[in-house]
């Protein structure tokens, strides 16, 4: 038989603690399960055949986040963006993102892959600005938005930090689209010619930690509740088959 008088101070304050434990415990098993069902569908995706632009416009193209489309069109060399301090191999440098006109006029941006720092003149990487129809596969990757703490976009400089697709797409002169708006493509690891840009950027390693959050949540809601019995049972408030601390 159990019996537990709680004392005041310490109920108020180990109560929402405990509470609060347990529910982001909870929350993270619920997230767990969201970000694995993403890495699914994000797998499948990678696995696929490229599909064509009308297909992956079809529908919400976000649903085929990480997968592959291929597509025809003209680079429009004039309208380069730039997104800044950008590394590979410990080198900095910028992410090319490049608008594609297509045969048919629509317009969807193109990160083209990695530049060092001193080739940002296009002059200095002319080899890698093929001139004319291009047919590419590209990887589908959602419109960015800002994180917290990050720099802002200062579009006036052509400096970014992230890729502002509906804004990108206005500024290279294309009308906006409740699609072409969502997504931009990035460069799979096909090598360009004199080397640069460097595609196959994207990132698929995607972490999925949930679990690990999960646990530690539970471990300190296990805590607290230990704290809280053993205050009770060292100031004899709590009772264990009769016996308290103060008999003893």
């Amino acid at each position: 038989m159990i019996r537990l008088r709680p004392a005041l101070w310490p109920t108020l304050v180990s109560l929402p603690i405990l509470v609060l434990s347990l529910g982001l415990g909870i929350w993270q098993m619920e997230r767990r399960e969201w970000k694995r069902d993403i890495l699914d569908r994000i797998a499948a995706n990678q696995a696929a055949a490229p599909v064509s632009l009308d297909e992956l416009l079809s529908g919400n193209p976000l649903r085929y986040e990480y997968g592959r489309v291929k597509l025809g069109g003209t680079f429009l060399y004039d309208k380069e963006y730039f997104l800044a301090a950008r590394s590979l191999k410990n080198k900095v440098g910028h992410q090319l993102v490049v608008p594609l006109k297509t045969d048919d006029g629509r317009i969807v941006l193109f990160d083209r892959g990695w530049i060092p720092q001193e080739r940002k003149d296009p002059a200095r990487r002319a080899e890698g600005q093929p001139a004319g129809h291009v047919e590419l596969v590209g990887i589908v990757r959602r419109n960015q938005e800002r994180r917290q703490f990050a720099p802002e976009n200062v579009p006036d400089k052509n400096v970014w930090f992230h890729v502002d697709v509906p804004l990108m797409r206005k500024m290279a002169g294309a009308p906006p689209d409740p699609k072409l708006d969502t997504f931009f493509l990035d460069a799979d690891a096909t090598p360009n010619p004199g080397g640069l840009p460097v595609g196959g950027q994207t990132r698929f390693d995607i972490p999925n930690d949930h679990l690990q959050y999960a646990i530690t949540w539970f471990l300190i809601a296990v805590a607290m509740a230990g704290v809280y019995l053993a205050y009770h049972w060292e100031t004899g408030r709590l009772e264990i088959g009769g016996r308290r601390k103060a008999d003893k």
